[in-house]
């Protein structure tokens, strides 16, 4: 049997594993069931702090895109992701409201960008 770390996933799903996965372990850490001393100071820090460094990151990777490290985009692009799933922890979002965004915008631009203003940010629910 080959080793959890060492199976592949299949590429469509991959990115929603992998989140999905670090959405269950950030809530096993909030339960008191996983150990993690990183995300349990952040959650103790509060929103703020979180917020503070989702900004963190996000600079850093700006840094080093602009200087071409590829690696160090990757690494920071790690982070962000972390963080981003802790901030959406802390405001009970959960991946799958991200992904049904992310549904909808697909359905309307044919891909899931930035809305256009006149579309507006909330869902046809909110807006009516």
């Amino acid at each position: 049997m080959v080793p959890a770390e060492k199976r592949k996933r299949p590429k469509e799903s991959q990115v929603h594993d992998r989140i999905m996965e670090l959405e269950a372990a950030i809530a096993e850490v909030r339960r008191g069931r996983k150990a993690s001393p990183r995300t349990t100071r952040l959650m103790a820090a509060g929103l703020p702090r979180m917020a503070q460094k989702m900004a963190e990151e996000a600079m850093e990777i700006v840094i080093e895109a602009v200087r071409k490290e590829r690696t160090a985009v990757i690494n920071e692009s790690v982070d962000l992701l972390y963080n981003l799933v802790v901030l959406w922890s802390e405001l009970g979002i959960s991946v799958s409201e991200i992904w049904a965004e992310m549904d909808r915008r697909q359905a309307l631009l044919d891909i899931a960008e930035k809305l256009p203003k006149e579309i507006g940010v909330f869902p046809p629910s909110v807006r009516d």
